[in-house]
């Protein structure tokens, strides 16, 4: 198992490269943005913002593995999991609110205080002192997918005035940066806990210097900004009304709650999974992360002028290569007849879908969910995502280790099943909607942004 991770990570590694090389040579030329006054604000919130990605990935592969090391049983680690999952419920309902009303420059400051406590809690092998951390990752993660990003939007087009056609361009940039930073975390966090042999623990005390400097660069180089006051009841009131007077918007809803959660699930059972036969977590995390992005890249390519796949094509493929995934899983995790690398090998698939589906769905959710109602129809997505995902571990909680990791897998193949009955549905209700296509090559249009 530890050559095979190596192996796997390397090769992966040269996908990766292979990939964004040949996307580079092929793309486009743009018009080149040399506004000094730009190009300093990006580095501006890169810097943060990237600063904040890498504490958070650094704590990715030895979380369950640190519960493990304190002598906790799995029923246990499930608990603290679904309070984090419950925490991010919570919390996700109201982040938006609580940034625009506190300010998005104190609220990033707050996401760098709440997670280095988050960090430091990992010390304790007290019980109750760990479910507090996870309730403030919860917090903490909300926080960093909400504050970071509006502060920018704000900044970018109220203060500087930029124009609004290069916000994709920075975010472009930022998704490629942050695949690479997930991937290096890895092993960096490989590094600290097995190579120097400093333990589970040592990853989350590395982030603590990260996140110190994301609260001193924000309060140093980034200004106040706040957003308009909105009430939540209204926000998820109108977001329900659109949820359920669109039958694309509740598929949609439907496709994600089912893949997302198996996603959560994944996340709880590869450490338990893998770890018995002293694999190298920290590169087989990087393995994972390099997968998707190398999942990421083949979605960029297949959606490109030479290929022009579809969204919900690719949507598809991903949801069909998860059921496989969990298929091979429900096989290659029978007790007494465990196969470690054809699991991990299912669980690089699951990785790679993930690159093909976030952006097929962030598409089509853009396109169909109005601007206006995306917040508020958001939320009511991420609630039976967590429920089920919390749900999954319950079950789990409650069954013999190694029969209930099988059965787990066997339920979220039938989730799956259940995903892909609704993308059926989908396609047939959107067979005819030119908007949730890709812009046909010969009417395409480029426009106008800085160069990445």
């Amino acid at each position: 198992m530890l050559v095979a991770a190596y192996v796997a990570f390397a090769f992966l590694l040269v996908i990766c490269v292979g990939l964004e090389f040949s996307a580079c040579r092929s793309k486009l030329t743009g018009r080149s943005c040399s506004n000094p006054a730009f190009l300093c604000f990006q580095v501006d919130y890169y810097q943060v913002y990237f600063l904040a990605l890498a504490a958070d990935w650094l704590q990715g592969p030895y979380l369950y593995k640190l519960y493990q090391h304190y002598h906790f049983l799995e029923a246990q680690i499930a608990i603290i999991y679904v309070c984090g999952f419950a925490s991010t419920v919570l919390f996700g309902l109201v982040s938006s609110s609580l940034v625009d009303r506190l300010g998005r420059k104190k609220s990033c400051i707050l996401f760098s205080l709440t997670y280095s406590v988050c960090c430091l809690t990992k010390l304790s092998w007290d019980y109750f002192v760990l479910i507090i951390g996870r309730i403030l990752g919860g917090l903490s993660t909300a926080l960093l997918f909400s504050a970071f990003e509006a502060w920018y939007v704000h900044e970018h087009v109220e203060r500087y005035d930029f124009p609004a056609e290069w916000i994709p361009a920075t975010f472009s940039k930022a998704a490629f940066w942050n695949s690479a930073i997930a991937i290096g975390a890895g092993v960096v966090a490989n590094v600290f806990a097995e190579w120097l042999g400093l333990g589970p623990v040592a990853p989350f005390m590395v982030s603590i210097p990260f996140l110190v400097l994301v609260g001193v660069l924000a309060m140093k180089n980034w200004d106040e900004n706040y957003g308009k006051k909105r009430a939540l009841s209204k926000t998820c009131t109108d977001g329900l009304k659109c949820l359920l007077s669109d039958r694309r918007v509740l598929l949609l809803g439907t496709i994600q709650a089912l893949f997302e959660s198996v996603i959560y699930i994944f996340i709880f059972l590869w450490t338990p999974v893998l770890d018995p036969h002293d694999p190298p977590l920290g590169i087989v995390f990087s393995s994972f992360m390099a997968a998707s992005m190398v999942g990421s890249s083949l979605y960029r390519i297949a959606t490109s002028k030479k290929y022009h796949l579809q969204p919900m094509h690719i949507l598809s493929l991903s949801v069909l290569i998860v059921f496989f995934s969990l298929f091979m899983l429900t096989f290659s995790t029978n007790p007494g007849q465990e196969n470690p690398l054809e699991s991990f090998l299912a669980f690089l698939l699951i990785e790679l879908s993930c690159g093909l589906y976030f952006p097929s769905m962030g598409f089509l959710r853009q396109k169909v969910i109005p601007e206006k109602d995306q917040a508020g129809v958001m939320n009511w997505f991420r609630i039976p995502l967590n429920l089920l995902a919390c749900l999954g571990l319950l079950i789990l909680h409650d069954s013999d280790y190694k029969t209930g990791t099988r059965n787990m897998f066997t339920i979220c193949s039938v989730m799956m099943v259940m995903a892909l009955l609704a993308v059926v549905s989908l396609f047939t209700v959107v067979r005819n909607n030119a908007e949730l296509r890709m812009p046909s090559p010969a009417g395409h249009t480029e426009a106008s942004s800085p160069e990445l």
